[in-house]
């Protein structure tokens, strides 16, 4: 009992799955393949039955009643279609001809899926002999008949060509149609008289090619002529004098057909049209000659006669002429009519009359206006009338003139041809004109010449010096007389200009002046080359002065624009437009920066051109030139005080002679060296030098011989000695050379500097030096010896080497 509830469960759970899949088993299933057979098989005989049959092979779950969409093409072309619950179909063809012929596909659809078969070919050999059928086997010549040529059990679409052969002969095609169907109907003629034979055949477009069919059977047509060639009178013969009544008469005899037309023309022209026969009468009139056709016609067969007929006129179609050939306004002008009788025996001068019409209408004339002649020509009576009168523009028109004469039987008039009487306008005197109204002296120009009357054509004829005469003729409205004139340098030029104009031969030419030039043209001369000057002249300008650059040309049309330039600089300095053959330009407060080149330029409306360049050179101004000059002054004279003051000074210092002055503070007594070679330094110091001192600094110890030219002090002091140069004064005894070492000794002052005591004598010492430069370098570091002079005298010792004995150092270190 515990177990039926599990197992209802696991029921009720499959019975829902075998539902759940029924539901989605409804759209659930797959084509297999699709098969396609052609039965006996794929090539066969016209005319055998075929059974193209489709199957479809499709898998599903648990669908009833599945519907399939069969689709059956041949050659893409789809030709059966349906819609079955069964598994195959046949599509029948029964019997099958060449048209069937091609590649079959049969594609199946089940709802929303297709699937193709395999392409199977169909051949169906062979077509179907045609039939060939005639309406009428004895047609007349061009006589429309029916042929039919039919292929029942074919498909089409077919061509059909219809053939004619003769005895002996190849047959020759002559038609051919497409037709959609299985026959072809049409309408054949023969012209040729006699026998024939007819047949036709047919041809079929596959995708694989063009096949043809066997010929039809040939049908005999025997073609018989259509006698209805009508028979043609002229009375009373085919050759009638003018004025006199003629009948033609034109019919078609021993037929037996009916809808026989008959029809006369001339030209072209149908004259008259009856069924079988026609009379026709005329008046012979000048001009009637030509050819009578009479034509019968039967359905579609033409047959016809024809006649040769002449008139002969008794006078001649009046003649117009007018005189002079070239009429103009207030002239005399003469119309003759004329007319020439060549049958005199029924045409007489008295029984001619003439008429003269302008636009259609009848002149009035009288005896005054006209004039009648007559005259032989040997061969034939000339009768002539003559009308004169003014000619002006209401004479103006259409003239012609009509001849009428009275023959035996009848009354005859002829009128002339139409002559246009247009009176010409006499050419009026020629107008000369510069085309725009402008002439630019230098450059070429248009010269139009023009005549404001005058009836065309107008011949213009222009004569220029130097240059060949050229016409231009004016034959339309609208045209104009347009020469090309070469420069002219000289507005005078004009003058030699001449223009002739002329609408007639017979008539002399008008002429046009060229001094009418002179005053209908504005002339432009160019301007000649400027010129530029400068006031006050290029070399006579200082700073702070004014300048004026005058820009001025010898000729020119005004206005004239001149314009400055500044080579240096960008842009134009100044421009000015004037009427005057010249400009200026001023520069005020002239500077340095003025200074350069100018030039200008002046234009016209004929030419531009640019002038020579100018250069101005700005000078110093006289103040400033008044300052330099005292400045190089005072400066030339600072300089000869400087070059005085130190000749001077050499040549005092050439006079000093050396001395040397120490003064001690202390009672130590110190001992100076000074050996040759530092006073051959000394005395070869620079001549501008003031003089040399030498420093020196010894130490405090022992008086010795011994002792070195420069000892170093235990406690430095500062000893000043001054040693002055000069040269050897010739009276001494000569300076001893050598490398001799003078010794001094000082007293050292407490304040360090040397001073000399009171009552205390001062003692001078000889300093040898060499002049000889040469000996100076030989001896000069040969002093390792020194010999030592000692002379005390109250501790103070002086060294002079020169005469002035009373000149003492100053207590300064640099004296």
């Amino acid at each position: 009992m515990g177990s039926r509830p599990p197992r209802l469960l696991l029921q009720l759970l499959i019975s829902l799955l075998l539902i759940w899949q029924c539901t989605r088993g409804e759209s659930s299933f797959i084509i297999n393949s699709v098969g396609l057979t052609i039965l006996p098989k794929s090539t066969v005989q016209s005319g055998t039955p075929v059974s193209i049959r489709c199957h479809v092979s499709v898998s599903h779950s648990n669908i009833s009643q599945l519907t399939h969409n069969f689709q059956l093409t041949r050659d893409d072309a789809p030709i059966h279609s349906t819609n079955t619950t069964e598994d195959s179909v046949v599509y029948e063809l029964n019997p099958a001809r060449a048209a069937d012929s091609g590649s079959y596909e049969c594609r199946v659809r089940v709802k929303d899926k297709s699937s193709p078969s395999n392409i199977q070919t169909l051949d169906v050999t062979g077509l179907q002999t045609p039939i060939l059928h005639l309406n009428n086997l004895a047609p007349y010549e061009k006589e429309e008949f029916v042929a039919t040529c039919s292929a029942p059990g074919e498909k089409g679409p077919l061509k059909f060509k219809f053939y004619q052969r003769f005895w002996n002969g190849e047959p020759e095609k002559i038609k051919q149609l497409q037709k959609n169907g299985n026959s072809s109907e049409t309408k054949l003629r023969l012209r040729h008289i006699g026998d024939c034979f007819l047949s036709c055949d047919y041809e079929i477009s596959l995708v694989s090619g063009n096949r043809g069919s066997n010929r039809s059977n040939e049908i005999q047509v025997i073609v018989k002529e259509l006698n209805i060639t009508p028979v043609m009178n002229i009375l009373p013969s085919q050759t009638e004098f003018e004025g006199e009544i003629v009948e033609v008469i034109c019919k078609v005899v021993a037929i037996p057909l009916k809808n026989i037309e008959v029809f006369l023309m001339k030209d072209k022209r149908i004259l008259k049209e009856a069924a079988s026969a026609l009379s026709h009468q005329f008046t012979a009139q000048e001009g009637g000659s030509g050819e009578l056709v009479c034509k019968a016609q039967w359905g579609s067969v033409q047959k016809q006669s024809s006649k040769e007929f002449t008139v002969k006129e008794l006078f001649s179609k009046p003649r117009l002429t007018v005189e002079p050939i070239e009429i103009f306004e207030g002239d005399r002008f003469k119309l003759t009519c004329s007319v020439s009788i060549y049958v005199p025996e029924r045409i007489t001068n008295e029984t001619m009359k003439f008429f003269f019409n302008k636009d259609n209408i009848q002149l009035e004339v009288d005896n005054e206006t006209t004039k009648s002649t007559s005259y032989n020509d040997n061969i034939q009576q000339i009768r002539a009338e003559t009308y004169i009168t003014v000619v002006n523009l209401e004479k103006n028109g259409n003239y012609s003139c009509k001849a009428q004469a009275a023959s035996l039987r009848h009354n005859l008039i002829k009128e002339s041809q139409r002559l246009v009487v247009q009176a010409k306008v006499p050419v009026s005197k020629p107008v000369l004109n510069v085309i725009g109204g402008t002439l630019y002296l230098g450059k070429r120009f248009q010269v139009l010449c023009h005549s404001d009357r005058g009836t065309l054509p107008i011949t213009y004829t222009l004569h220029i010096p130097n240059k060949v005469t050229e016409q231009k003729v004016v034959s339309k409205p609208g045209e104009q007389a347009i020469f090309n004139s070469p420069a002219i340098l000289k507005s005078l030029d004009l003058n030699n200009f001449l223009c002739h104009a002329r609408n007639s031969f017979s008539k002399p030419a008008v002429i046009a002046l060229g001094q009418q030039l002179l005053h209908s043209t504005r002339i432009i001369e160019p301007v000649s080359t400027p010129v530029l000057t400068i006031h006050p002249n290029a070399g006579d300008i200082s700073e702070g002065q004014s300048v004026t650059l005058t820009c001025s040309v010898h000729s020119g049309s005004p206005p004239i624009n001149f314009t400055w330039y500044h080579s240096e600089k960008k842009g134009t300095l100044a421009s000015l437009s004037t009427n005057k053959l010249e400009g200026t330009y001023r520069i005020q407060n002239l500077r340095g920066e003025h200074g350069g080149e100018y030039y200008c330029v002046s234009s016209n409306l004929a030419k531009e051109t640019k002038s020579l360049k100018v250069t101005i050179g700005v000078k110093l101004a006289g103040w400033k030139k008044g300052l330099i000059a005292v400045f190089c002054i005072l400066l030339l004279l600072i300089l000869i005080l400087v070059i005085a003051f130190k000749i001077r000074l050499l040549k005092f210092k050439r006079k000093r002679t050396g001395k040397l002055s120490v003064k001690s503070a202390g009672t130590k007594t110190e001992r100076l060296s000074l050996t040759q070679a530092e006073v051959n330094e000394a005395a070869n110091v620079t001549p501008g030098m003031m003089g040399k001192s030498v420093w020196s600094e010894h130490v405090s110890g022992s008086e010795s011989d011994d002792q070195k030219s420069v000892t170093i002090p235990e406690k430095p002091e500062p000893q000043y000695t001054e040693v002055q140069i000069r040269e050897a004064d010739p009276n001494r005894a000569p300076v001893k050379q050598g490398t001799d070492t003078v010794y001094s000794e000082v007293r050292n002052s407490q304040q360090g500097v040397p001073e000399l005591s009171d009552g205390v004598s001062v003692e001078y010492a000889q300093l040898n030096h060499d002049n000889d430069q040469h000996s100076d370098h030989s001896n000069h570091g040969d002093h390792s010896a020194n010999v030592d002079h000692p002379a005390e005298t109250d501790n103070n010792v002086s060294i002079d080497t020169g005469d002035q004995g009373g000149q003492t150092c100053d207590s300064m270190p640099d004296c």
